[in-house]
């Protein structure tokens, strides 16, 4: 997370946070699992409370869930009964480990300034053909939200670029309607890619 005030609503809430009302993007898992063979291996980066791993795991996956803060990762641990890393996107360092990295309402937090390095250290991580899913709210400029929380607030083309870039395969960028956790109007992207 990129600043103080990001950190510190998610050390401060993680309990409310994890424990909040909200509808699992179901579409978006299955359309993401359906892209991985029986079993694979997947990163959730920013798991929160848990509940999108507990999703994949029900389904059989072999899932790492991961989250940058130390609270939230405990919640997740409660749900899950397991061990949930603590890490930034920053550190990920991996190769060839894994089938799939979800990241879903996570990278949001990535400064834009560092958002690129984050998604080009993601494809080393992904076995050949992996997918990768993030979702971002859409905007111009990044910014806070009502809540202190920062947000780099990309547009599509941004995203894009950024894809094109870094040598992703079969990218997709959809746009939809829905709020987030402040409960006001958001205007989400999703991203799906290949290595």
């Amino acid at each position: 997370m990129p600043d103080d005030t990001t950190s510190s609503f998610y050390r401060e809430h993680a309990t409310a946070y994890a424990a909040r009302a909200r509808n699992l993007p179901i579409r978006r898992l299955d359309t993401f699992l359906s892209m991985l063979p029986p079993g694979a291996a997947i990163l959730e980066l920013g798991c929160g409370g848990g509940q999108d791993s507990a999703y994949m795991l029900s389904k059989g996956f072999d899932v790492t869930p991961t989250d940058r803060s130390a609270e939230l990762a405990s919640q997740a641990e409660a749900l899950l009964g397991r061990p949930v890393g603590i890490m930034a996107f920053e550190e990920l360092d991996a190769d060839e480990t894994f089938h799939g990295v979800w990241a879903e309402a996570s990278l949001l937090h990535v400064p834009r300034a560092s958002l690129a390095d984050v998604i080009e250290r993601i494809r080393p991580a992904l076995r050949p053909a992996g997918a990768f899913h993030a979702t971002f709210k859409a905007g111009d400029a990044e910014g806070h939200d009502g809540l202190g929380r920062y947000y780099n607030y990309p547009s599509a083309e941004l995203l894009s670029g950024m894809l094109n870039r870094t040598g992703w395969h079969d990218a997709a960028i959809s746009e939809s309607d829905g709020s987030g956790y402040d409960g006001k109007p958001t205007r989400w992207l999703a991203l799906r890619a290949q290595k």
